[in-house]
């Protein structure tokens, strides 16, 4: 079987992240796609707490899955309670299916700041690599040192204009999501309020009605 693996901080998900995991199915051939919810080290200060982030993949799953039953969320980063390495989730998941083809998907911005990822060089030994970059950017991004030579590394342009700060920026000033996130994403930040000041959210419990 053919896993794929797109970590991120997901603060929030957005439809880019939702088009990259569509384009990889098909182009990839993947069986089964495990969206990781991150405590990315080289990002600090996550705007919404680990339950919303959560949250929000899990509702991104939903969307994935809405065009067929592929995609799960894993919160073993989550668990951890301290910085997430990349390197240490793919062993994890090496434990978990020892016999299946591992891919790290990961978007350019994230692959830029490849050398300085946990013992990035032991990755090429845990899993194949897709980078999604972007077109758009004036910038080519050239494959670090320590790539030549690997063949288990793969480029894809893939273009998708739009960012989680982005995001986070326009519900801070009030604009409108509508085409930049999924609509249960959208409701999902605005029913908790999120990213509307500088203080962390809290989750909102829904009370339910009382049985007569």
């Amino acid at each position: 079987m053919h896993l794929a693996v797109f970590g991120g901080t997901f603060d929030p998900p957005h439809n880019g992240h939702l088009a990259l995991c569509l384009f990889a199915r098909e182009l990839l051939d993947i069986d089964r796609l495990v969206i990781s919810v991150s405590n990315n080290p080289l990002k600090q200060n996550n705007k919404a707490g680990d339950v919303h982030r959560k949250r929000m993949a899990e509702l991104l799953s939903s969307e994935i899955n809405s065009t067929g039953s592929y995609c799960e969320v894993s919160e073993w980063e989550l668990e951890k309670r301290q910085p997430s390495y990349t390197v240490d989730l793919l062993r994890y998941f090496h434990t978990c299916y020892p016999n299946d083809t591992l891919t790290l998907l990961v978007g350019e911005d994230s692959f830029r700041e490849f050398s300085l990822w946990k013992e990035h060089e032991k990755l090429f030994c845990l899993c194949r690599i897709v980078v999604f970059r972007r077109t758009s950017t004036d910038e080519s991004l050239s494959p670090p040192d320590i790539l030549h030579g690997k063949r288990a590394v793969r480029f894809i342009d893939f273009s998708y204009g739009v960012s989680s700060t982005e995001i986070r920026e326009l519900v801070a000033a009030g604009t409108s999501l509508a085409k930049l996130v999924p609509s249960s994403i959208s409701r999902y930040i605005s029913t908790h309020a999120l990213y509307r000041s500088s203080f962390p959210s809290t989750l909102i419990q829904v009370q339910k009605p009382q049985e007569s």
